[in-house]
């Protein structure tokens, strides 16, 4: 068997937050209770609950066959471009992460909610609602998006799902770039000296905040052996790793 994790859904039920993922059969069978290999962590993962969906009903799956569409329970195991099959190492073609159109701080009136905020943007990320920058130097916390309604939504999401009011704050970046180099001293140099402009994204990877375009085309040409990207495929990604 072979699946492809295609969506993640949070708060399916509103007096419990579960997560589903929703997962496409690309070849073989689903039996209810086999364990299935996730690629990208290389962890078996049982497949204790699956679901078939009827409008707002669901059903558990006893079987699923090629082109079925079924939801897995988890809690945030699973996340969109994930490949799951019976224990050979498949991957299908990555899903890309783009860079945002605009970043946002995070301002959150009450301090005693910062680790709420915390999971709360974890998750959210994880469903690829938003993306999220956590600068370094210990900042708060960026959101990236393509356009002004999505901070609509997400404003809403958390108020209405976490109990969580927020504002945002205008960033001084602008942009966002994922940075890699064939040498790892390079780069060490490289976040050093930028520090200040520097963070991580949900997985870890480090992202290049530029002011402007000057800024981002001017600090390319002054740090060579660094490449700036604004896509990421996260499979291909954890395939050469």
């Amino acid at each position: 068997m072979s699946a492809f994790v295609f969506k993640v859904q949070a708060n399916m039920d509103p007096n419990h937050r579960d997560r589903i993922a929703f997962v496409r059969l690309c070849s073989g069978k689903l039996t209810r209770g086999m364990k299935v290999k996730q690629v990208r962590t290389g962890k078996l993962l049982g497949l204790h609950a699956p679901q078939f969906f009827f409008a707002q009903d669901r059903a558990l799956a006893d079987e699923a066959h090629a082109g079925d569409v079924v939801g897995i329970p988890n809690h945030g195991t699973l996340r969109i471009g994930d490949t799951l099959t019976e224990g050979e190492d498949l991957n299908f073609v990555g899903v890309p992460s783009f860079a945002p159109e605009l970043l946002r701080r995070v301002r959150l009136p009450d301090a005693m909610k910062a680790k709420k905020l915390k999971q709360a943007l974890q998750e959210m990320a994880e469903e690829g609602v938003v993306q999220v920058f956590r600068p370094v130097d210990g900042s708060p916390a960026l959101v990236g998006v393509v356009g002004a309604l999505q901070l609509d939504v997400l404003r809403v999401r958390l108020a209405d799902e976490y109990g969580l009011e927020v504002n945002w704050d205008t960033a001084e970046f602008q942009l966002a770039r994922w940075i890699t180099a064939e040498d790892a001293k390079t780069l060490d140099r490289f976040v050093a000296t930028y520090r200040s402009a520097i963070a991580e994204d949900l997985d870890g990877d480090l992202v290049f905040l530029a002011r402007n375009a000057f800024n981002l085309d001017y600090t390319g040409r002054e740090s060579p052996g660094i490449v700036f990207t604004d896509v990421k495929d996260i499979q291909a990604r954890a395939k050469q790793a």
